[in-house]
Parts: structure tokens; C-alpha cells; sequence
């Protein structure tokens, strides 16, 4: 499969989480691609943020409401009346986690009820793609990569909540929409660490580094030799497009359906590894240096994803290596600090760029 531009031109596609760092990313495109977008979320937590850089809100209808709202949210998707939905809105850090558990379980469970909820009420969306995480699975820390029926888990607050997000997902589908085919198909997806222009979370390494080199301090990491399955946000959003078709040209839905995105391993590097060359394009010789975690908080050190289910079913398959990632995602920085008028033509770029290959 490949992007069908002809399929998503015009289409009504209702997206919660927009103003997100990912969520900006997927406007982005579906917007250059001629869909309809309603986006619904809070407003960006961080300032600057993608979604106010690259003026999203003028092509797009724009709510600032809350996922954990039922009621807010029914009216805005039966008054929209979308054919697509993708679901963002998160909680998405891990150390905020420990912070605010009651918030983090209430945004992405509850948040994920609600939104299966509407959209069953509502039963006129072809398709619906719940976004969860790698983290969703009970991570044993082993070699081999995890598959799409392995045991859901999570050490902390946040993975948890992300292998709890999974079980709702489970029980909808198997309740509610596999039984009902009128009402649509749902499915869900997990990726591993996106990177790319335009975060600025804390507690992220990309955000944590382009801070660090502006200030022109050395740049601090922690567990430097962890293993993460970094890769760039296009790569997961190019197959949660592929997921939205495929749903919709599926004649029925007879299981769950999900699908992991993630890097080829030879792509997974660790921390240090991605700190390093961050800094070598950024230009700077500061020293990397090592940060201790005072609070000891539970950070996984290995962390695999088993794409082949992806790879067969969809031909999604990796398109950048991480040091294309890295390169593509510095560079970005470097045009937004430099006050260039170029970023959203940079960033439309990288859609080009990656839709080339």
C-alpha cells in the first residue's frame, strides 16, 4: 500500500491530541493532502509548540476542549460527522507519570473510553485508530522484538496506562464494533520514540539536547546506554494513514486489528549513541555529560518492536535510518533558531522527502 492522496482529499478526519507534537505532524500532512480536518485537544503545552509555528489553526476547524469530557466531545464529532478518526490525546511522559498518576490514568484510559465511546454512539466513522505505545507491552527487557499479542503491561504509571488503554480497546472492539460492522472498524496502533522538528517536551532527549547545545552548555543525559527504538515522526504517522485505508477498504472486520511501527534493528541505538551525533551535526565539541537520576525512577534499558505484522499486511517498512532521523530532525532546529521563514515549507519538505523514498 501507498499513500492515496485521492483518497483522502476531502475526506472529514476528526483527530484528538492536534496541538501535540505528533498530532501537528499528522495535520500537517493530512492537511497537504486535501483532507478535512477537526481537531480537538487541549491547548499545545509548550511554548514555542509545532502547531502555533506552523499556523495550523488556519487550516483547520480548531477546539481547545478536553478528551476526559464526554459530553464536549460527542457534540463534536456528531456535529462534524467524520468518516476517519485518529486518537492522540495523552498523557504522553513517562517521569510525569510518577508526578501525576490520577491524571495520567484519567487522560489516556478514561480519555480512550470516552473516545470509543463517542465514536459508538456517533456509528458512522469507516474507521477509528486508537494511538497507544511500544510501552503498552509488559517489558521483560528481551532480545527478541515484541509482537502485537504479547502481554500488555507496563512498569510505570504511563506504560501502564498504555497497556490499559490496549484492554479498552480490546473490549470495544469485541463488544461493541466487530458485532456491528454498520458502526465502523477500529484498530490500534504502537510506536516506539518518535523524534523530529518542533518538540520541545521536557524529559524527551532531542528537546533536552537542542536546549542544551542553544544555551551552549554540555548536554546531559541519562542511562546513556539504553536502548530506545528511535524514529523519525513521519515514520509511525505514514502507517497510521495506511491503517486508516486499510480499515476502510477492509469488506469486514472479523478480530482486533493492531500493528506495531518501528525501526529495523539495526536503528535502535542507544541514548548515548543518538546524543553524540546530535551534538557532531549540531556543530558543537561540548562534552556529553552523564546525569544522575536523584529520584531512581524505573527507566527501561532494552526495548524491541516486531514489525513483520506491519510489513506484511500493510508494506509499511522503515524508510529512513536513524541517522537520516537525526539529521532531518537537527537541521529543523537549526532553521527555527536561525528565524527562518522557511519552516513550514521545510516541514512540508519532509513529507516530500519521505513520500519519495
Amino acid at each position: 500500500m501507498q499513500i492515496n492522496q485521492q483518497f483522502w482529499r476531502n475526506k472529514k478526519v476528526f483527530i484528538t491530541g492536534h496541538t501535540g507534537f505528533k498530532g501537528s505532524w499528522l495535520t500537517l500532512w493530512l492537511s497537504s493532502l486535501g483532507a478535512k480536518i477537526y481537531g480537538y485537544a487541549l491547548e499545545p503545552n509548550t511554548d514555542p509548540n509545532l502547531f502555533n509555528i506552523l499556523h495550523l489553526e488556519n487550516k483547520i476547524t480548531h477546539q481547545i476542549a478536553d478528551i476526559r469530557d464526554l459530553e464536549k466531545l460527542q457534540k463534536a464529532i456528531n456535529d462534524f460527522a467524520p468518516d476517519i478518526v485518529f486518537h492522540l490525546s495523552a498523557q504522553p511522559l513517562v517521569r510525569y507519570s510518577y508526578h501525576n498518576p490520577i491524571e495520567t490514568y484519567q487522560t489516556n484510559v478514561m480519555g480512550t473510553v470516552n473516545l470509543l465511546e463517542a465514536v459508538r454512539n456517533y456509528g458512522k466513522a469507516s474507521a477509528t485508530i486508537i494511538i497507544t505505545s511500544d510501552k503498552c507491552y509488559e517489558n521483560v527487557e528481551k532480545i527478541a522484538g515484541y509482537q502485537e499479542n504479547d502481554k500488555m503491561g507496563g512498569h510505570d504509571p504511563y506504560s501502564n496506562s498504555k497497556g490499559c488503554a490496549e484492554l479498552v480497546v480490546s473490549a470495544y472492539a469485541n463488544s461493541y464494533f466487530i458485532p456491528n460492522p454498520q458502526i465502523g472498524k477500529v484498530a490500534s496502533v504502537r510506536a516506539g520514540n518518535v523524534i523530529g522538528g518542533g518538540d520541545w517536551s521536557q524529559d524527551r532527549l532531542i528537546p533536552d539536547l537542542i536546549r542544551n547545545l542553544m544555551a551552549k552548555k554540555n548536554p546531559v543525559i541519562r542511562n546513556p546506554k539504553a536502548i530506545r527504538p528511535w524514529q523519525n515522526v513521519i515514520e509511525p504517522l505514514y502507517g497510521y494513514l495506511l491503517v486508516a485505508q486499510h480499515l476502510c477498504e477492509l469488506p469486514q472486520q472479523k478480530t482486533l486489528l493492531n500493528w506495531n511501527f518501528g525501526p529495523d534493528l539495526i536503528d535502535q541505538k542507544n541514548v548515548e549513541y543518538v546524543a553524540k551525533i546530535v551534538a557532531e551535526i549540531w556543530g558543537s565539541d561540548n562534552k556529553i555529560e552523564i546525569a544522575e537520576d536523584k529520584n531512581k525512577l524505573h527507566e527501561a534499558n532494552l526495548l524491541y518492536l516486531d514489525c513483520d505484522k506491519a510489513k506484511k499486511e500493510l508494506g509499511w517498512h522503515p524508510k529512513w535510518h536513524i541517522e537520516d532521523s537525526i539529521k532531518n530532525t537537527v537541521e529543523w532546529y537549526k532553521i527555527f533558531y536561525n528565524k527562518s521563514n522557511n519552516i513550514s515549507e521545510y516541514s512540508l519538505k519532509t513529507i516530500e522527502d519521505f513520500n519519495k523514498k
